[in-house]
């Protein structure tokens, strides 16, 4: 388990009380990059903080397409396993390690319990869905009110803001997260080069634009 003072370094604001529960209750667990963490329709019987590395969360469509939705970096918790620990639900998201992470598993008993307990837990967890919400909010205006290149250009940059300028993702990974064809990405990377707003490499590029 961490010690106190790494606690309260990825999550400074939380009181005494909420890192001696910590400390007590939660689990501390790794995975390897590329690890499923979160399945559609599996039960959820802990909450997940991430204290290392980076997770993808992805929405499913009906034929098993993948839609990337937001990242979860140290200090933020899957807003998905605190709604379904709170109302006792399925997940409806996968979740997958970009990188080795750590994370905090919490059994679900002790949701409604911090809750009522500690004020730091309940601000954190309405932080989280205020994010996470917000993080929607931007997916679905790009779903619904632009066309492919505005929304490549916008995967890039959060990947980019994620990241750094050197991304390195394949052409058909980017198009697993668009839910497009490897075909369109690669046409719209190459007009992208072309305007000279990245640097294509083998299975990476660069964010170059200004």
């Amino acid at each position: 388990m961490l010690a106190k003072e790494q606690l309260k370094t990825i999550f400074p604001d939380w009181e005494e009380g909420l890192y001696n529960a910590i400390i007590e209750h939660a689990e501390l667990k790794e995975a390897t990059a590329g690890t499923v963490l979160l399945k559609p329709g599996q039960n959820i019987k802990s909450a997940m903080l991430v204290v290392e590395g980076s997770v993808k969360l992805y929405q499913e469509d009906e034929d098993g397409g993948e839609y990337f939705m937001y990242h979860l970096n140290p200090g933020e918790a899957c807003a998905v396993t605190l709604v379904c620990n709170y109302h006792h639900e399925k997940s409806q998201v996968l979740a997958k390690a970009v990188s080795d992470i750590s994370y905090l598993s919490i059994p679900v008993e002790f949701m409604d319990k911090w809750l009522n307990e500690f004020k730091s837990w309940h601000y954190f967890v309405i932080r989280t869905y205020r994010s996470r919400y917000e993080e929607l909010l931007k997916t679905i205006h790009e779903i619904a009110f632009k066309n492919m290149d505005e929304r490549l250009e916008f995967y890039i940059k959060r990947q980019v803001s994620q990241f750094g300028p050197s991304v390195n993702l394949t052409h058909q990974e980017i198009a697993n997260d668009l839910n497009t064809s490897r075909e369109v990405v690669s046409r719209l990377l190459k007009k992208m080069e072309h305007n000279g707003w990245i640097k294509m490499n083998r299975n990476s590029f660069e964010w170059v634009k200004k």
